[in-house]
């Protein structure tokens, strides 16, 4: 039976949930404030209530959704149970998404929310949405990542079996404006390789790294020495490096199963990290006991991880100094993929290259440079089998009497 404290103006309401391995009894509690105006009647039955139906949670492990609330069951959810099933970025995205999501669907019960409230919201937010921060109008990827929040939340509601389906399911999302990636041509690519002979090594190797190998910046960034195969010019991608204002920098698994992976990559990008082991090994002897041990390719000056940014900012930085086309880290990933793409290889490599999910993401990210290759292919098609040519040679073989 569940117990009741009263503690200033809330209640504690705490309930046995029968006894661990080690003969502990397992108390589970909760917290309850009676709504302002409430009559001493009215706090009783309504205590009464909470403590019923907290216990039926507790001891059975199901909610009846009547009896609960949207923000309520989310908390729930946040707290509970996506801190475990979710990435550390993916769960503090979720967190800001939660203020908006509960000023809009919070007090509504769980069972009441239908796919037509979900809906409106999504279209309210698209079209009248503002960033708290900046005052800008969202972005559809910003409204999507709200769906997202409140699907997976309904997600487990149906797992719990408090509700018979994700009313989620069918809505309608916002269309995401894909914009043309700028990608650099082979000259400019070229150019900037050239450039980084006199770049600091650490900026070096992480450009040529990411030319050569096409990997996300948190997988570059998660690099280290073990994952190095220097005698069979092999690289292996099996973390990445993540940064949260919660966490700071902390290292993560990699964005799919498929993402982990290895490449073989031409020497010249062997010679750069040799260079960097060096001066890496060299920073070490001459900090002594200042450096910072680790085992990861891309540090600070004193060994410790290099920030997140900081090869975003060090490059556009660079490339301003240099008068060079600035696409971001990420783009030199985009370049990696059009070259292999132009030269010929299979989207399938492609996107075991590149550490895809699916090969149709790879087919949908980079649709316009496949079809551009397939252009040439067809020109160079048309040209090889130009039949009419041989008909122009028959002809003045006949001509000449051969």
């Amino acid at each position: 039976m569940a117990n009741i404290r009263k503690r200033g103006d809330t209640y504690q309401i705490r309930v046995s949930n029968g006894y661990n391995v080690h003969g502990k009894q397992i108390v589970k509690s909760k917290t309850w404030k009676p709504a302002p105006g409430m009559t001493k009647r009215q706090i009783e039955n309504e205590l009464n209530r909470q403590a019923v139906l907290f216990e039926e949670e507790v001891t059975t492990g199901h909610i009846k959704p009547t009896n609960i609330k949207f923000e309520e069951f989310a908390e729930k959810w946040y707290t509970e149970y996506a801190p475990q099933n979710l990435k550390r970025s993916t769960y503090a995205m979720m967190g800001y998404m939660r203020p908006r999501v509960y000023s809009a669907i919070g007090q509504l019960k769980v069972d009441k929310i239908t796919r037509n409230i979900v809906q409106r919201f999504a279209d309210d937010l698209h079209a009248n949405g503002t960033s708290m921060r900046t005052g800008r109008k969202l972005s559809e990827k910003t409204v999507i990542h709200h769906l997202t929040f409140v699907s997976d939340v309904m997600e487990y509601a149906v797992m719990l079996d408090m509700i018979p389906a994700n009313p989620c399911h069918g809505v309608k999302k916002p269309r995401v404006r894909v914009k043309e990636k700028r990608i650099y041509t082979m000259q400019e690519a070229a150019r900037l390789l050239k450039l980084m002979e006199t770049a600091p090594i650490k900026y070096k190797a992480l450009v040529t790294l990411g030319i050569y190998s096409g990997l996300r910046r948190a997988e570059l960034l998660g690099l280290e020495w073990r994952d190095i195969d220097m005698e069979h010019e092999v690289i292996s991608v099996r973390r990445t490096s993540n940064h949260t204002i919660k966490d700071g920098n902390y290292t993560d698994t990699t964005k799919s199963e498929k993402s982990m992976r290895s490449l073989k990559l031409p020497t010249i990008v062997f010679g750069v990290l040799k260079e960097l082991k060096l001066y890496n090994e060299a920073q070490k002897e001459k900090l002594g006991s200042k450096w910072m041990d680790s085992d990861r390719l891309s540090l600070k000056w004193n060994g410790e991880l290099m920030g997140i940014n900081t090869p975003y900012e060090w490059l556009r930085e660079f490339c301003e100094q240099n008068n060079i086309a600035f696409t971001g880290v990420h783009g030199l990933r985009h370049f990696n993929a059009s070259a292999l793409i132009n030269e010929g290889v299979d989207a399938v490599l492609v996107s075991h290259a590149l550490g895809h999910s699916a090969v149709s993401t790879t087919t949908n990210t980079y649709c316009h440079v496949f079809a551009e290759a397939q252009a040439k292919i067809g020109d160079a098609i048309a040209s090889a089998l130009d039949f009419d040519k041989y008909k122009e040679r028959d002809s003045e073989t006949i001509d000449n009497g051969q």
